[in-house]
């Protein structure tokens, strides 16, 4: 491993090398936003707790500690999903770090373990739906109101219904939209359309509001601490979960990003394609939206099983 330590570099090498400072050395080189340089930091965090708990250093660590990290990780309970990022960054610590001569690449072709494609959080039918927003309609104040019938009218993710200001409602083609800033984007293109039934509760809400101006948030907080300030993703999803507790959807399945696989699981009942239900989600891959008619499949699997036919003959 001496070939990768060059003078410079031996305080990142050391007995007690600098965790910290590695890290922002490899976080400042991503050509990443800044929500992701802040994941791949606690990522590499876990990873170098876990080498200090181990009693090694990173000039110990070859493959076989790596899959050893990865095995705990499994063993620990951790999903799938949660396995893959800390293994993604790890990986993409060690493609930097051998590309600067720190350390060789000890992760290369280490594998994130296989996840299932389906989606884990229930979404609603539409009876259920009906129900939800009658009750946030006749229970909740304006403003959960009109963040809940967002949400299921249109897919709009949690953050991108934080992120949106008043000014982002619009129209194209002769139809209101509302600009979404979406996951891992760095800008507002792409829309959202805000049929009447999605816009008139956020008009009944803006009107309790004095006068707006176009780039305060869409939705804001009325608690003391924090009066007019933008909401956060807590709070919204709290609203959502309340709300589907109320109407008697209380398990772990049900969250606000319900919502969201209820807009698209309904998109494909109401006869919509699968090319309908991804624009509208702003998918980039159509095969993460067609993920969303196994639920149909499964209906359709419960409502007229085979087993059942068999009871009719025998």
């Amino acid at each position: 491993m001496s070939q990768y330590l060059t003078t410079t570099q031996q305080a990142l090498t050391a007995t007690a090398y600098d965790a910290e400072r590695l890290i922002a050395l490899f976080t400042a080189d991503c050509d990443v936003n800044a929500t992701s340089r802040k994941g791949y930091g606690r990522a590499l965090r876990q990873y170098f707790n876990w080498i200090n708990q181990n009693n090694l250093q990173l000039t110990d660590v070859a493959r076989n500690e790596i899959l050893r990290y990865k095995d705990e990780l499994q063993e620990a309970g951790r999903s799938s999903l949660t396995i893959s990022a800390y293994l993604n960054s790890v990986r993409r610590f060690y493609d930097w770090a051998e590309a600067n001569k720190y350390y060789p690449n000890v992760a290369k072709g280490v594998r994130s373990p296989k996840r299932k494609q389906a989606y884990r959080k229930q979404p609603l039918r539409p009876q259920q739906a009906q129900e939800l927003l009658q009750y946030c309609a006749t229970t909740l104040p304006v403003r959960d109101y009109a963040i809940v019938n967002l949400l299921i009218r249109t897919g709009l993710r949690t953050i991108e219904a934080v992120r949106a200001n008043v000014g982002d409602i619009t129209y194209k083609g002769g139809q209101r939209v509302l600009l979404v800033h979406g996951k891992g984007r760095s800008e507002k293109d792409s829309f959202v359309v805000l049929t009447d039934k999605a816009y008139k509760p956020i008009s009944d809400y803006l009107a309790t509001r004095k006068a707006t101006k176009p780039e305060e948030p869409l939705f804001t907080s009325t608690s003391n601490n924090s009066k007019n300030e933008r909401l956060t993703t807590r709070t919204i999803s709290q609203v959502a979960k309340d709300s589907l507790r109320a109407i008697g959807l209380d398990e772990k399945a049900y969250t606000a990003h319900s919502l969201r696989h209820t807009t698209a699981v309904n998109i494909l009942r109401a006869g919509g394609s699968i090319e309908t239900a991804q624009l509208t989600l702003r998918h980039s891959n159509p095969a993460t939206t067609q993920i969303y008619t196994a639920t149909l499949d499964e209906e359709r699997r419960l409502s007229n099983s085979g087993e059942a036919l068999l009871d009719s003959l025998y």
